[in-house]
């Protein structure tokens, strides 16, 4: 039985519908109150659904996280980013040939054409590195663009696997040039995550030497952050994909919002309140200046807004940071960390 909500304008009834949910809440349907000359009012969209998915379903007061079905916690136990990219792509998970090929696919995507690569050379190593992502992601506009059909199902998962295999290697020019080092390629007899750390922390021509422990820590930490609902960054990605932009352009679109510190640059946002904090000695002061309500600071990086119980996503990180600080010899992470320079 299909259910109806009815509001009353002017003494004139209206009915409207109720969209079913395959899971959480069912939703009205507003989109015919603009003919009776009434928008809705919903400010940062707290209460509105803007679209149809079937991608990720997020329970924040049970603190639930699931991808097409799957806990985040049986994937992040289980799987790979990249079998969870493809998880993403095609609303079910790779076979084990399927997973070989798009892991292959993704491999010959990743290195970056020495002529574009000079796009950084505009760049100064003071440079905000998102400011270098952002543009470095817009400039693949320049690269996929002359026969891009946006409507056709193939161009637009050869644009996602291009986003998936480039933007790793073109952070990591960005942190490289952020510190005045060279760049290092791409190493196909590398994983994805241990590509990255490579990328980040290796040396120009020098074999790779990545930690399998650390590899996997960033591996998890890719999959949890794979997908996360209508957040600002994706809702951004789709204002300016509505258009009928560049996808590459879209995306840096979304990247400009994610460097926010409501948002992604929330991680920024840490490390300079660690900064300040500076010292074990001023943590009392500065947990008593964030409980008073006319002081402007803030602790950072505590919880996120969406999880009223829980944030599964925590567990799954706090067991891979201790795999992380127990292989640097850290015993107490807490105490280590807030005594180091």
């Amino acid at each position: 039985m299909k259910h109806t909500v009815q509001i009353i304008i002017d003494g004139k009834t209206t009915d409207l519908p109720v969209l079913e949910a395959t899971a959480g809440l069912d939703v009205v349907d507003v989109r015919s109150l603009i003919s009776q000359g009434v928008y809705t009012y919903d400010p940062g969209f707290l209460s509105t659904a803007a679209c149809d998915s079937s991608i990720t379903y997020i329970d924040g007061d049970a603190g639930v996280l699931t991808y097409c079905g799957y806990p985040i916690e049986q994937l992040a136990a289980h799987s790979e980013h990249l079998e969870v990219c493809y998880l993403l792509l095609h609303s079910e998970l790779p076979t084990a040939d399927q997973l070989r090929q798009f892991k292959s696919d993704i491999a010959d995507r990743m290195p970056i054409d020495p002529q574009f690569a000079q796009i950084f050379n505009g760049f100064t190593q003071t440079s905000h590195p998102m400011s270098m992502l952002c543009a470095a992601v817009a400039g693949l506009a320049s690269l996929f663009h002359e026969g891009l059909d946006i409507y056709d199902a193939d161009h637009r998962l050869e644009s996602a696997m291009q986003l998936i295999a480039k933007i790793p290697t073109l952070a990591a020019m960005s942190y490289r040039k952020s510190i005045g080092a060279s760049f290092v390629a791409p190493d196909p007899a590398l994983g994805y995550a241990e590509n990255f750390l490579n990328m980040c922390f290796g040396e120009t021509g020098k074999a790779s030497h990545v930690s399998p422990t650390l590899a996997q820590a960033l591996d998890k930490i890719l999959i949890l952050h794979a997908d996360h609902e209508q957040n600002a960054s994706t809702s951004t990605v789709r204002l300016a994909g509505s258009t009928e932009a560049n996808p590459y352009a879209a995306i840096a679109a979304g990247i400009a919002a994610l460097w926010g510190p409501s948002h992604g640059g929330a991680n920024e946002a840490v490390l300079d309140m660690l900064k300040e904090i500076g010292d074990i000695e001023n943590v009392t002061e500065y947990v008593n200046k964030a409980k008073d309500k006319n002081d402007p600071f803030r602790l950072m990086g505590f919880g996120h807004r969406v999880y009223k119980n829980f944030d599964p996503r925590a567990k799954i990180i706090k067991k891979a940071a201790d795999e992380v600080l127990a292989e640097m010899g850290i015993n107490d992470p807490i105490l280590d960390s807030c005594q180091r320079p």
